[in-house]
């Protein structure tokens, strides 16, 4: 069985938090392309054609909800599994939701859970995304 593979566009604006997930991810043997910010993402969806993308809320230029949005929006990317990546709010969760965003994961989060929830958006593929409101619960620190 091989290990895991695919295309990751991870898309924050903090090149410590990117470096951080390209690292992570790459180890698991993901191939990793960033990002800074939504409009820098929108801009190389298209040649990067990810399997997974990842993004920060919380971003200059075009926020992650408003990059999710216009992912969803796009019928050359509504198919790929979108993961929220941040400290998020109730209503950004209740956002990204109601946008179709595939999973949540809070920061800080452990590389463990990173690895695992691409992973399992990976293994999903397009084919399996769910439907707005669907998405994973919110997976981060207790306490």
């Amino acid at each position: 069985m091989p290990g895991l593979s695919g295309r990751v566009l991870v898309v924050d604006d903090n090149k410590v938090i990117r470096q951080l997930i390209r690292v992570n991810l790459e180890l698991e043997g993901f191939g990793v392309v960033t990002a800074a910010d939504g409009a820098e993402c929108l801009e190389i969806v298209h040649q990067v054609r990810p399997d997974v993308i990842t993004l920060d809320v919380v971003m200059p230029r075009l926020d992650g909800l408003h990059t999710a949005s216009r992912l969803r929006a796009d019928a050359r990317t509504c198919h790929v599994p979108v993961a929220i990546i941040s400290a998020c709010t109730q209503y950004e969760v209740d956002s990204g939701k109601a946008l179709g965003v595939d999973a949540f994961l809070a920061k800080p989060f452990e590389p463990t859970e990173l690895v695992q929830l691409v992973g399992r958006l990976m293994r999903r593929g397009g084919a399996g995304a769910s439907a707005p409101g669907d998405a994973a619960p919110v997976v981060g620190p207790t306490g």
